[in-house]
C-alpha cells in the first residue's frame, strides 16, 4: 500500500540532499527519515540515494521519480493545506509575541479576534527568533526582518510624543514650541517632573537626539515604572511628564485625562509590523487581522 508520508520525506531529502536537514524540515527523528526512505525503496525496488561524505545524492531512479511525483504531490499538498486554512478557526490557541508596551493598545485589539490567546512580552529581536524558531504563531515587532521562512506586514506606523498631567500649564512651553526655541524648551522638560518605563531612558535619549541635536538629555527620572500603560494610568492621576507612544496616549487624550505637550516634527515615526511564519495555517485568519490593526493604527 502507497504511504503519503514516504513520498513526503522522499522529497525532502531530496530536495535537502541530506537526512538530517530533512528531519528538521519535517519535524521528525533522522532514524525515522531513513526507515521510511528504506521502505520506499523497498516498495519501488530500487536504491533511491548514495551517501556521501556530506549528506545524500540521488540515484538516476530517485530523479525520474522525482519528475513522476512532484507536481502530484505538490497539488495533493496545496489541497491539503486548504483545507486545514478552511478548518482552523478561533478556539485554536494562539500564540501572540508583543512588547509589553504596546500590549494595552495593539495587543488587546487581538482579543476579539481568537477565543485563547498565550501572550508573551518581548522586544523585537527576541520576538523574532521566537517566531522564526517555531516557538510563537505571530508577533507584532517594530523592526524589520528579512528571512526565508517569516514574512512581515506593515500596519502602520506610531511615533513618540510628549505629554504631561491637566494640572500642568502649558501656555508658555506652547508658545516656545511654536516659535521653535529649543533651548528654552529643553529648559522647560529639564524642569519637570519625568515619568520613565526603564532606568536607562532610552526612549528620552532618542528623542533628545533627534529633536535637540544632543546625545543625552540633562533631565531625572523621577518615577520608574516598568510599563508605558501603567505609566500613563500614573501620569493622569498625579504631576508630570512622559514620552510615550502616540497610538497609547490616544485614548487618554481623547478623555482629557493627560494633555499634549509636543508631537515634534524632528522626531521620525517608527512602523509597526505583523511577523509570522511562511505557509502556517493561521495566515488566512491573519488577513483579517492585519487589516482591522491597520484601521486602529491610523485613526
Amino acid at each position: 500500500m502507497v504511504n503519503l508520508e514516504w513520498y513526503r520525506t522522499f522529497k525532502s531529502v531530496y530536495k535537502n540532499g541530506n537526512f538530517s536537514l530533512a528531519a528538521k524540515e519535517l519535524f521528525i527523528s533522522q532514524p525515522a527519515v531513513s526507515q521510511q526512505i528504506a521502505m520506499l525503496e523497498a516498495h519501488v525496488g530500487y536504491k533511491l540515494f548514495n551517501r556521501k561524505s556530506k549528506g545524500v545524492e540521488p540515484t538516476e531512479y530517485a530523479k525520474l521519480l522525482n519528475n513522476l511525483i512532484i507536481e502530484a504531490l505538490d497539488r495533493l499538498e496545496s489541497v491539503e493545506n486548504g483545507f486545514r486554512e478552511k478548518a482552523f478557526n478561533a478556539n485554536k490557541l494562539v500564540s501572540v509575541g508583543i512588547s509589553k508596551h504596546l500590549f494595552a493598545s495593539i495587543g488587546t485589539k487581538l482579543i476579539s479576534k481568537f477565543d485563547f490567546i498565550d501572550f508573551t512580552y518581548g522586544e523585537s529581536e527576541e520576538l523574532f527568533s521566537l517566531v522564526n524558531d517555531k516557538k510563537i504563531d505571530f508577533a507584532i515587532v517594530t523592526n524589520k526582518f528579512e528571512t526565508f521562512d517569516t514574512v512581515q506586514k506593515e500596519l502602520g506606523e506610531i511615533k513618540q510624543i510628549v505629554v504631561a498631567s491637566n494640572d500642568l500649564d502649558l501656555k508658555t512651553v506652547k508658545k516656545e514650541i511654536k516659535n521653535q526655541n529649543y533651548n528654552t524648551i529643553e529648559t522647560w522638560l529639564n524642569q519637570q517632573k519625568w515619568y520613565n518605563f526603564d532606568a536607562r531612558i532610552p526612549h528620552v535619549k532618542l528623542f533628545w537626539l533627534h529633536v535637540f541635536d544632543k546625545k543625552r538629555p540633562s533631565m531625572v527620572s523621577n518615577y520608574i515604572i516598568p510599563s508605558e500603560t501603567e505609566m500613563l494610568a500614573t501620569l493622569a492621576e498625579n504631576s508630570g511628564v512622559s514620552i510615550v507612544w502616540d497610538i497609547n496616549a490616544k485614548k487618554y487624550l481623547r478623555d482629557n485625562k493627560i494633555q499634549l505637550v509636543w508631537n515634534s516634527s524632528k522626531m521620525p515615526s517608527t512602523a509597526v509590523y505583523l511577523l509570522a511564519r511562511k505557509n502556517d495555517t493561521i495566515n488566512s485568519i491573519l488577513e483579517e487581522v492585519i487589516g482591522d490593526l491597520k484601521s486602529f493604527i491610523s485613526e
